[in-house]
């Protein structure tokens, strides 16, 4: 079991922090690859099933004499408990009576009763490792039971999850089997003040998002640094000492990440950064003048657009047109390297970055759309001036450029817990890297009932336009059966092509992207019911839960249509799972073309030679090739960018060892 010395943790020093959290640790390359290659073949060979059986017993007998007890009494049980976590730490005996009690107090309060998987899934983490639960299994109220086990111990505890609309569900829903055993309930969402994020942060168990959660800590050391600045520059004066109430967080005690995959993984590519805004109003020619140059450079002679890496890459042809124009304008475009730096970005903003599909422009300014999760990032930014450079493409103001503060990285951040654990769908795909960057062990937990979830197969067409008209009367069929149908696509503007043909053949239809993302929890709550047909991006991929309206299952269940295949397998079986949930019938199929960016970033030779090739669909032996080698070229690309970011930041480690990290 988890072996946390709550009295050394609270006296624990820090480096480099206002608080108590985990030294960074380096692991070489050649170990992280052993580490990795060794979890790949634990998890094929060993189960959890026997090795938590015996204790899943002793929790069920214990259960049956909870039973008896009134709600007081389970009161006055809990706050038996506490001393006992405290001094024997998070020892077999006061765990298994602390999930007996949080079992029966769930099944009082919500009217749901933990199975003996959900039972399995909760002592994977609180063992601190991650739990793989087909999804549907309710990992929801799995992270009830070492949620609260820990936090009775007297440590905060943090459930993270991938977007404020799950993390308010699920604080909410929770919040009466918390409180019936004293416990408070905290929740951090996008632009609350920072009296209320310390109050949310004071509380026993904290729901958040990653990013907020990252950029709230973010804050905390910027904080603690002005804190240090001060005392160095009163020469130590007591009075200029660190004030502890200064900071929203308590310290990085317990993490439960919901989606482990996806915070861990798929958004761990991109740094996280605190900025301020610097004056720019110089900046609009230049950016002006930038776009104008971009424009006038032809792909292939003076640049080309690298497929796979996605990057815009000058010719030497290029370099020299734009060093022939450079005392026509501005001085910064007399230095050779900013004036690339700046052409570049311009044609990135050009041909990279698309409207409704990395950004939507609302309210005259542009937001982007999180690629993982199909929601807008309110309130960030692109750095560089690429962020001004599409406002300019757009016609939208131009707002200001910032400087970075302070900047983490995700793998950086949570290896800094005390002791970190997880739970997703979908992690043995990834359970090596998990293993070598956060020493995370993946458990899969078997499914509490059988599942019955169908694959119809993959049609892959030669054209978009095909794609789209088989996707409509596909979605036509089902729906005239009587079944609830999901069509999942990757950009808001594949979701509007969707919804325009079905309204141009009269076909009642909703739509959940980004634009919509208010009606988000409405919709889900109806995408279950009959003949019901929901058009949907990535917002309806992780953690929502459609339940199936009467009569529904004798009808087949939900029908799932995957429009396009995302980078990551992982997220489309994320989109699959929401069809044959907890048991339910329910079928998925797959339609798409080979004009599919995964197909021609990723496997552009034979995408090329199958378009000339065949003149109708792809035979299905052909496009299951395809497949592979696009998700397999796809994930070793995704998993170099992140592997080079883990070796940045143990350099900078490195460099800056003799003044404190560098975030």
């Amino acid at each position: 079991m988890l072996e946390l010395d709550i009295r050394a943790l609270a006296g624990s020093k820090l480096v480099f922090g206002p608080y108590p959290e985990r030294r960074q640790s380096h692991v070489n390359s050649i170990d992280q690859a052993l580490l990795s290659s060794v979890e790949n073949v634990r998890l094929r060979c060993t189960g959890v099933r026997d090795r938590k059986s015996s204790i899943i017993r002793r929790i069920e007998a214990l259960g049956a004499r909870l039973r008896a007890m009134s709600d007081r009494d389970l009161r006055a049980y809990a706050d038996g408990i506490r001393p006992r976590l405290l001094r024997m730490k998070l020892a077999a005996g006061p765990v298994d009576e602390a999930f007996a009690l949080v079992r029966e107090v769930t099944e009082r309060k919500l009217g749901m009763r933990h199975f003996r998987v959900q039972l399995m899934g909760g002592l994977v983490l609180v063992d601190g490792g991650l739990a793989e639960m087909q999804t549907g299994e309710g990992k929801t109220i799995v992270a009830l039971l070492p949620a609260i086990t820990v936090a009775l111990s007297g440590l905060p505890v943090h459930v993270v999850t991938v977007n404020d609309y799950l993390a308010k569900r699920d604080a909410d829903a929770l919040r009466p089997v918390y409180e019936a055993l004293g416990l408070s309930v905290g929740l951090i969402q996008a632009g609350q003040t920072t009296e209320v994020r310390k109050a949310a942060y004071a509380c026993d168990v904290t729901y958040c998002t990653n990013k907020e959660l990252v950029f709230d800590y973010l804050r905390d050391r910027i904080a603690y640094r002005r804190q240090m600045d001060s005392v160095l520059g009163s020469r130590g004066s007591p009075a200029a000492g660190s004030r502890t109430d200064d900071f929203l967080l308590r310290g990085l005690h317990f993490c439960i990440v919901d989606e482990a995959d996806s915070v861990l993984i798929d958004e761990a590519r991109t740094p996280l950064i605190i900025s301020a805004e610097k004056d720019n109003s110089a900046d609009g020619d230049r950016y002006e003048i930038a776009l104008d140059i971009a424009r006038a450079l032809m792909q292939g002679e003076h640049y080309r657009i690298a497929t796979e890496e996605n990057q815009i890459q000058l010719s030497r042809r290029g370099e020299l047109v734009l060093g022939d124009q450079a005392d026509r304008f501005p001085r910064v475009w007399r230095s050779k390297r900013a004036r690339e730096e700046l052409a570049r970005q311009a044609l990135t903003a050009l041909h990279l970055f698309h409207k409704d599909k990395h950004y939507i422009v609302a309210a005259g300014k542009v937001q982007i759309v999180d690629e993982y999760t199909g929601r807008v990032m309110a309130d960030r930014s692109w750095e560089r001036g690429l962020h001004q450079l599409i406002e300019l493409k757009e016609g939208c103001e131009l707002s200001q450029q910032r400087e970075s503060l302070a900047q983490i990285t995700y793998q950086r951040f949570f290896r800094r817990y005390m002791r970190l654990s997880g739970m997703t769908g979908t992690a043995q795909e990834v359970a090596g890297e998990l293993r070598a960057v956060y020493g995370l062990r993946t458990y899969r937990i078997p499914t509490n009932k059988p599942e019955r979830r169908r694959n119809l197969g993959a049609l892959i067409h030669r054209t978009a336009h095909e794609k789209w008209r088989a996707v409509v009367c596909a979605a036509e069929r089902e729906s005239a059966a009587g079944r609830p149908v999901l069509i999942g696509t990757r950009s808001v503007a594949a979701s509007e092509i969707i919804s325009s043909l079905l309204s141009e053949r009269g076909t009642a239809h909703v739509v959940l992207n980004a634009r919509q993302d208010s009606a988000e929890a409405d919709t889900i709550a109806q995408a279950g019911q009959l003949s019901r047909i929901t058009v949907a991006t990535n917002m309806a991929g992780r953690g929502t839960d459609i339940l199936l309206g009467q009569g529904i299952a004798d009808r087949g269940g939900l029908h799932v249509i995957l429009t396009e295949y995302h980078e990551s397998a992982r997220i489309d079986r994320q989109l699959v799972g929401r069809a044959g949930r907890q048991g339910d019938p329910g079928t998925y199929e797959s339609i798409l073309s080979l004009e599919d960016e995964i197909f021609t970033r990723f496997a552009p030779l034979m995408t090329g030679w199958l378009r000339g090739g065949f003149s109708q669909t792809i035979p299905f032996a052909l496009g299951s090739l395809l497949k592979r080698l696009a998700h397999s070229a796809a994930e070793s690309h995704n998993g170099r960018i992140r592997r080079k970011i883990v070796r940045r930041d143990q350099d900078l480690d490195r460099a800056f060892a003799f003044a404190g990290p560098p975030d």
